[in-house]
């Protein structure tokens, strides 16, 4: 980023609350940080308490009586139990493992909520939005003319109003919490993946072809300023675009391949998780779990004093 456009930077943050336009970030997705269960792990309890409720929540049921973590699990249960039909599927059990991995996500948007809400109706508009993050631009538009960079606040705005109304839904350009946690965290949710492969092409393809050629894909992760020999790594990296990225060995990706690239099909933990649960808690071997299963064998759940792992079900389901 040129000087110019970081000072443009900088001011914008100065100016606004909270605003921060969308910026470049690592390409390559991962779904949580819920690693492959080891054989190590199937020697406790641990990982299942970790991947139920997550690893920080995991430390602070360490005070609790088994009674207590058994009755706040049953709270917890009912949370799960999505169509409040008494039995908790797999699928049921994934999404709220899935849930719970990426609660940093919805912690950062109640975080700035508020920033943002400017009317207090419990909804982000995107006027509200681009007033809060981009009104400085917009009350002194020339101040931004020169702007060359990619990232300046001229290409930035339309490309945040479309990912906006990519997350708006319902399509009343005002975002519940649910579609603007998809707003700002697009690679967390299936709808958006779309914009995170086009806004990829876009930051990376400098010559606007609708591809990333070799050359690209390697100017976006090294710049070579001294014109000396590339380092082994940046060779490296040649050869995985020719030999993994360009799939059609047509010398340049495509969106298909660019999706390819930043969103592997890697194995899937909270399904796995979700399966694991419900096979070792079946009683019945009806692929279901009831709530009577889960208490029976609730130290695979959660922890309490007695195993020295915890997980904190204080919160409520709008927190997680």
């Amino acid at each position: 980023m040129d000087v110019f456009s970081f000072v443009c930077v900088a001011l914008l943050c100065t100016t606004v609350v909270h605003g921060k336009p969308t910026l470049r970030k690592e390409r390559v997705l991962h779904d949580s940080d819920l690693s492959r269960r080891t054989d190590e792990d199937n020697k406790s309890f641990q990982y299942d308490h970790e991947a139920f409720l997550g690893k920080e929540e995991a430390k602070t049921f360490d005070q609790l009586t088994p009674e207590e973590s058994k009755d706040r699990l049953s709270k917890i249960v009912d949370r799960i139990d999505s169509d409040a039909d008494g039995y908790i599927t797999t699928a049921e059990l994934k999404a709220w493992i899935k849930r719970v991995q990426k609660r940093y996500v919805y912690e950062n948007v109640a975080k700035v909520w508020t920033d943002y809400d400017l009317n207090k109706d419990n909804k982000i508009s995107w006027d509200e939005y681009k007033q809060a993050t981009y009104g400085y631009y917009l009350a002194n538009p020339e101040e931004f003319e020169d702007a060359t960079d990619q990232f300046s606040f001229k290409k930035m705005l339309p490309r945040d109003e479309r990912r906006f109304k990519t997350a708006d839904l319902n399509g009343d350009l005002a975002a519940d919490r649910e579609e603007f946690t998809a707003f700002l965290h697009p690679e967390e949710f299936d709808h958006m993946k779309d914009i995170v492969v086009l806004e990829t092409l876009e930051d990376i393809d400098r010559n606007s072809d609708g591809h990333v050629d070799e050359d690209e894909y390697i100017a976006d992760m090294f710049a070579h300023e001294d014109g000396g020999p590339e380092p082994d790594w940046v060779k490296t990296e040649r050869e995985q675009f020719s030999d993994f990225r360009d799939l059609n060995k047509d010398g340049k990706m495509d969106q298909d391949e660019i999706r390819h690239w930043i969103m592997p099909q890697d194995y899937d933990h909270a399904q796995a998780e979700a399966r694991h649960l419900v096979y070792e808690s079946d009683q019945d071997k009806d692929q279901m779990l009831t709530k009577e299963e889960i208490l029976e064998n609730w130290n695979m759940f959660v922890g309490s004093q007695a195993t020295n792992y915890g997980e904190d079900l204080t919160r409520n389901h709008d927190e997680l």
